[in-house]
């Protein structure tokens, strides 16, 4: 394939919208043409999800490798392979603005399940947003919010 200009602008936006796509990804997005790019990036729920199970049959091993705290191959896994870049790219985001940790949290459950929540209100409004995250156990118990009670 020519490398055209809008080839190359196309390749742009998925580098910043994203982590970059593979040659294959970019050919189909560059076939859409760059307005119709854009608005498939901007839509992720028209992109189809990733498949928790698929993942799991092929690395059952996805929490256990040296190195990884438990539940970040799954993390990564999911944040490479995605098929909604510039919704993993807006979780990267609010998990950076609202910060929470597993240093403290020590539950890769919560942690994975703050991600999803960001996966799923982070393009969306940001008040459904603020309410999500004060409801959330990873936030919770990281503003030391689990200690609070009547007597405290």
């Amino acid at each position: 394939m020519t490398i055209t200009a809008e080839f190359s602008l196309i390749s742009h936006l998925l580098r910043r919208a994203g982590l970059g796509s593979s040659y294959d990804e970019l050919q189909q997005y560059a076939e859409l043409g760059y307005e119709a790019a854009v608005e498939k990036l901007l839509n992720p729920k028209s992109n189809p999800n990733f498949d928790y199970y698929e993942f799991i049959r092929r690395h059952p091993q996805a929490d256990g490798p040296p190195g990884l705290l438990p539940g970040q191959m799954k993390y990564f896994y999911f944040l490479l392979n995605t098929k909604r870049p510039l919704e993993e790219k807006m979780a990267l985001f609010w998990h950076q603005v609202f910060a929470t940790g597993y240093s403290k949290v020590n539950d890769p459950e919560s942690m994975l399940s703050q991600m999803d929540m960001f996966r799923e209100e982070g393009m969306g409004n940001y008040r459904t947003l603020l309410i999500k995250l004060a409801q959330d156990p990873a936030m919770i118990f990281w503003l030391d919010n689990n200690e609070n009670h009547k007597n405290a």
